[in-house]
C-alpha cells in the first residue's frame, strides 16, 4: 500500500476528471489520492528511519502528502457551483511532479555512468 504510483495516478484522474467538468469526481479522487498519499509518506519515512530508503523518497513523498491536503482542503471550501480554485489545480500538479522526481536520477544515470568512461578513452594530449 506503500507505493507512489496509486497517488500519482489518482492526481492525475482528478486533473483528468477536472479537465473533463467532473469536478465531484475529481474531488473523490483528491480524497483517495490523501490517503494513498498518507500511506506512501508514511512507508516511506519508515524505510528511511529502518535504514533501507532515501531522504530524497521520504521528503518528495511527505511534501506530496501536504500538497494534496492543502489542494483538498481548498477544493471542498470552495463555493459549490463555482469554478476550481487555481490552488487546488496547483496543488494536483506539483504533487505529481513530486512523485516523479525520484525518477530523475534513475534516468540520468546512464549519461553520469558514461561520463568517467569517456575520458578514459579520449588520448593524452602528449602522444
Amino acid at each position: 500500500m506503500g507505493s507512489r504510483l496509486l497517488p500519482l495516478t489518482l492526481a492525475l484522474g482528478a486533473l483528468a476528471a477536472d479537465g473533463l467538468g467532473l469536478h465531484g469526481l475529481a474531488a473523490y479522487a483528491v480524497l483517495l489520492a490523501v490517503v494513498a498519499a498518507a500511506a506512501a509518506a508514511f512507508v516511506g519515512v519508515g524505510r528511511l528511519l529502518a535504514g533501507q530508503g532515501t531522504p530524497l523518497h521520504a521528503c518528495t513523498t511527505t511534501l506530496a502528502l501536504c500538497l494534496l491536503v492543502t489542494g483538498s482542503v481548498v477544493r471542498t471550501s470552495a463555493p459549490v457551483g463555482g469554478r476550481v480554485p487555481t490552488l487546488a489545480l496547483s496543488t494536483l500538479v506539483l504533487a505529481s511532479v513530486l512523485y516523479v522526481l525520484p525518477l530523475v536520477p534513475w534516468v540520468l544515470e546512464p549519461l553520469l555512468s558514461a561520463r568517467p568512461r569517456l575520458a578514459r578513452m579520449r588520448p593524452a594530449a602528449g602522444r
